[in-house]
């Protein structure tokens, strides 16, 4: 593989294909876990960590594991890594456990992960596995601290728990809360689809050829589609 092909692999979760902001995965964890910087980070890293572990062994056994029951098997190795990492956090960084709760544990359903898992991982070699585990991983974190400085900086005047006695009277508490949250995220979605576009990913058209409500439906998509079929 050509180094410029594994560079490619690796940026892309950054900007180009970042889960959180362009591919709109993982908002739970993104709007419930961004009021602060020092919580958003962790989550970030927490992630980056279980996607890099399970992207490596999901690709080692991608030969092994049985197509009918792949989902249910990289459930089962998700979990064992968000296990290993809630343990960790919880011994060494009891404040931070502490302040993402059961955000921590539900690292075992992010779709970030999983879709990764059955998108790219189980289909490629090790090495490009833990790159895309990377990239994505990346981006994610970027993209939660982003939006944690923003609604922490100007909704508490603090940043990462420090607090910023200049802004203490100009502080917009709405943006930590939940609606202050899905306005920060939608004006960052924004940003990143003015940034990158045209490098996006283009979306598969499909064809209503196939589609059992064909006949019901007065589009002229699927009136398209009956005269192809």
């Amino acid at each position: 593989m050509k180094k410029d092909g594994n560079l490619s692999v690796l940026l892309n979760g950054i900007i180009k294909e970042n889960p959180t902001l362009v591919l709109i995965l993982g908002t739970c964890p993104t709007l419930a876990t961004t009021t602060n910087v020092f919580g958003a980070f962790g989550m970030g890293v927490a992630t980056l960590a279980v996607l890099i572990c399970s992207n490596i062994l999901i690709s080692l056994l991608r030969r092994v594991i049985p197509d009918n029951v792949r989902i249910p098997c990289y459930i089962v190795i998700i979990a064992g890594f968000v296990t290993i990492v809630q343990m960790l956090v919880h011994a060494f960084i009891p404040d931070l456990y502490d302040m993402l709760g059961v955000y921590l544990a539900l690292i075992v359903v992010n779709c970030i992960i999983l879709g990764r898992a059955e998108m790219f991982a189980g289909k490629n070699s090790v090495g490009r596995s833990a790159l895309d585990g990377l990239g994505m991983g990346i981006g994610f974190t970027l993209a939660l601290c982003s939006m944690a400085a923003i609604r922490e900086v100007f909704g508490a005047a603090s940043f990462a728990g420090i607090a910023i006695p200049a802004l203490e009277n100009y502080k917009i508490e709405f943006l930590v809360k939940a609606p202050g949250g899905m306005l920060v995220y939608g004006l960052l979605i924004a940003l990143v689809g003015i940034i990158t576009a045209g490098k996006a990913p283009k979306k598969k058209s499909f064809s209503c050829a196939g589609c059992p409500g064909a006949h019901i439906c007065g589009s002229s998509d699927c009136a398209k589609g009956k005269e192809e079929a």
